[in-house]
This record gives C-alpha cells, structure tokens and sequence, in this order.
C-alpha cells in the first residue's frame, strides 16, 4: 500500500498539496478497512471460542452398589412357624418321614448314585425335595448381603414362614378346613403386632410359598386346601410361589428347586460344557408316570412313546418309584433333545426344570405351563427355547415324533444353546460367591420392586 502511495507521488509532474492531501486520505480510506475487516475477524473468533461447548471431562461410570435396591429385614418368627415344623419332621405327612426332604438346609441328602454326572460335581448334587424351596430361601436369606438386623433401614420384610411344610399334613387327609388354616391364621394374627406391619400394613412384605398357588385358594371350607392367600391381612403381601396365578399381580413365580447345588461359577461352567458337548441318543423322552383318571394325558404320552421306542425313551414313574429321585431320570433328559412335559398337579410341573438342567428341550402341551410363568428367570420368550404342541392334537392322532423332527439340526442347536444359557438363572446354589443363581434373582426383583413403588410414597409412616 505504501508502494502505490510512492508511486502516484513520483507520478506528478510537480509538487501539490492537493494531490498530496487526496492520496493521504486514500491511503486513511484504505487503512480503515482494513482494520474494520480485521477487527471484525476478531470478534467472530473470540465469539466462536467464548460460545463452543467445552469438551466433557472424562466420567468414569458409577460402581453399582452391592444393595443398590435397598436392604431387606428377616423376622424372627416364633419357632412354631418354622423350626418347630422341621423338629417335628416325621409327622409333617401322613405316610412317610420328611425329614430327609428338608435336611442340609433344604438341600436334601447328598445323592452319590448319580452315574451320569461328572465325578468333579458329584458332591454339589443333592436329592432335592420340589416342595422344599420355604427352607432353602429361608437357609439363604439370613445369610444374604442386603439383609439388614434394623428395621428401620429396610426396604422389604421377609417373613421366613414354612406355609407349605405347615399345610401339606392336612392337604390329603380328613382334616377340616379350620385345622388347614390355623398355623397361616396364628401367623397372620402375631404379624399384625409388629411395627413394621402398622407402618405399612404388608405393602413391603413378602413370602414365599414352597408349593403351588392353588394349595393356598381354598374359597370354600369343602374344597381343596388351606384359604391363605383369601385371608384379609394377606391382600398386601407380595407372594413368591413356584407356580403363580397369572392374573394375581402380587404374585412372582420362582423356579422349583433342582437337586444341583454348585458352590462356585467354576462348578457352573463345568457343567454347562458338559451338557453342551452331550451325545444325545434320543430324539425325545418322557418322565412321568400315568394316573388312575379318564382320559388321563399321561397314559396317552406314555402310550405314544412306548410306540416310538426307537425316538423316544421312557422312564415310568408310576406309583412311588420316583418318588425320592434315581439317576435314571438325569440319565433319561441328559441322552434326549427333548423331553415332554404335561401338567402336572397344576399347569407346572419341577421336571421342567430337571429337563433343562440337562440342556434337554422341553415339549409343553398347555400354554399356562410356561406362559406368564418365570418370566424374572426365564424371559417373556419362551419359543426361544421351547416347544408347543396342544394337548388337543395330540388325543385326536397328531405325531409327537414327527412334529420334532421337523425341525432342522440348527434349530435344535440355538433351541438347546438358549435353555443352556438360561441354568445359571433358575438354579439354587450352595455359596456360588459373586456369580447369581434363581435366589439371588428372587431377591433382587423383590428389593427392585419395592423401591420403585416407594418412590410413589411420598408420607410413610413412622414405626411405633
């Protein structure tokens, strides 16, 4: 710019001081625009580095806590509600001793004549009673990490009541419907003294029902069982049963317990590869034996497998003969791609477990079998790793044999992988450290449920 000022300076013929005051006020001109441009640019930057978002700092996700769902009080019964029942274990049924059945913490006595099973994991199998879960929780709970001795921090009440121990003497014999309720009555009658009730009259409280929902319906003193969960004080409780009313929102259905207990992942892991790598010799089998009733759907199961001897392998359980277990049954799902199960006293039945356990696929034949059943533990999915075929088509001629084997080698392998995947969630453990088994899923659904609904309490009452 200073160049061109000198030339149109030297260009003149002679000296002006018009021309010289033109071209100052040029260059001024110039100059100014310059600076207005460059002032401008200024702004936009300092605009652009005032106003750009700052970079976020680097955020290490939370830890989750160990209680993250809140901690869970366990009442101190008066023993006649549980220990009693298992001191008086040889009068608890009215033909032969439960003592056995609720041993080792509910475990059940160890079972050594398993040939099937691994050497290795020998010792975490048990004899497990499919009624012995009220025992089992109770076992586990008190030694749970959430469980909490003060009240007053508790998000959940458990009350270790043995109700199905309690009903089942009266449940088969000439009892009255006053002798089925007294020990749920008596129960229900010193629970409402305690000031954790009074703060929330059992909206916060849980129990878990060893047997099936329907044994705790009776809606009239001359039909079957106790009337537990009618009873007035019970209207709040959130009820844990191995086999729930679907359209009851205050009950959760558990798995039945199965008689493998591993103590450790490791144990675990060992058998989930073993059940994996099983050479399976049968297309299907079935466990059960028939009933003296028409039309009894078992005989008929029992009858087409007889006849399908080369797909299908039996094991009759007519009469007392699997009563108390036999390795034969593990044997029997361990050796099969699929294995049939029918209802049973209601629409579930504990072999549904014992078959999957085995990576064997089960086969339903009513939709309430599984529908609405398990979902904590099993998923809301159960085509993923199950089969229906209605128990309708099956009386009037349809093939149980051919309707399995139209499905493809692959759709067996991903049918089995997802059972397989879904065992560490539905068994019971004996002190498996870290890693989750049906209990620990339990609880933790239980502790989840209520803290979510007391975010919805904005008064509670104090305890008194």
């Amino acid at each position: 710019m200073l160049e061109k000022f000198q030339f149109q300076f030297n260009k003149s013929n002679k000296f002006s001081p018009t021309n010289t005051l033109h071209s100052l006020r040029l260059f001024f001109f110039k100059c100014s625009h310059l600076f207005i441009i460059f002032l401008l640019f200024q702004i936009y930057f300092l605009r652009f580095i005032l106003h750009s978002p700052t970079p976020p700092a680097s955020v290490q996700p939370l830890e989750p806590t160990i209680c993250e769902h809140g901690l869970v009080y366990v009442y101190d019964l008066p023993p006649t509600f549980n220990n009693e029942l298992l001191n008086n274990c040889r009068d608890l049924d009215p033909w032969h001793s439960r003592c056995n059945a609720i041993s080792n913490g509910g475990l059940g006595p160890r079972a050594t004549t398993i040939a099937a099973v691994p050497e290795s994991l020998s010792p975490s199998w048990y004899w497990t009673d499919m009624f012995a879960g009220e025992v089992i929780y109770h076992a586990r709970i008190l030694k749970h990490e959430c469980r909490t001795t003060e009240p007053e921090s508790a998000t959940a009440f458990y009350i270790p009541f043995y109700a199905g121990v309690a009903v089942a003497k009266y449940l088969f014999t000439n009892y009255t419907a006053k002798d089925r309720d007294r020990h749920c009555q008596e129960l229900l009658t010193w629970l409402q003294g305690q000031p954790p009730w009074r703060r929330s009259n059992g909206s916060d409280h849980f129990i878990l029902l060893g047997r099936m929902t329907w044994d705790f319906r009776r809606s009239r003193d001359e039909e079957w069982g106790s009337s537990f969960i009618y009873m007035p004080l019970m209207k709040r409780i959130l009820r844990l049963a191995v086999e729930r009313d679907p359209w009851d929102q205050h009950e959760v259905s558990v798995p039945y317990p199965t008689g493998f207990h591993p103590k450790s992942k490791f144990e675990v892991d060992q058998w989930l590869d073993f059940v994996r790598t099983r050479n399976r010799t049968s297309l299907f089998t079935f466990v059960g034996g028939k009933r003296e009733m028409k039309g009894d759907f078992r005989a008929i199961l029992l009858s087409h497998c007889y006849n399908e001897s080369s797909s299908c392998r039996v094991v009759d359980c007519s009469g007392t003969r699997c009563y108390d277990g036999t390795s034969e049954i593990q044997e029997a799902f361990l050796d099969s791609d699929f294995c049939l199960q029918p209802r049973g006293d209601a629409y579930t039945r504990r072999s549904t477990f014992d078959c999957m356990l085995a990576g064997s696929i089960p086969v339903f034949f009513w939709k309430r079998s599984i529908d609405r059943q398990y979902e904590w533990f099993l998923g809301d999915e159960p085509d993923r790793f199950s089969v229906f075929i209605d128990s309708r088509d099956v009386r009037n001629g349809v093939s149980i044999r051919k309707v399995l084997e139209g499905y493809s080698r692959e759709e067996v392998r991903r049918m089995r992988e997802k059972v397989i995947s879904l065992i560490p969630s539905f068994i019971y453990g004996d002190g498996m450290g870290s890693s989750k088994d049906a209990f620990d899923i339990a609880i933790d659904g239980v502790l989840k449920r209520f803290k979510d609904q007391n975010r919805f309490n904005t008064r509670q009452k104090p305890f008194l």
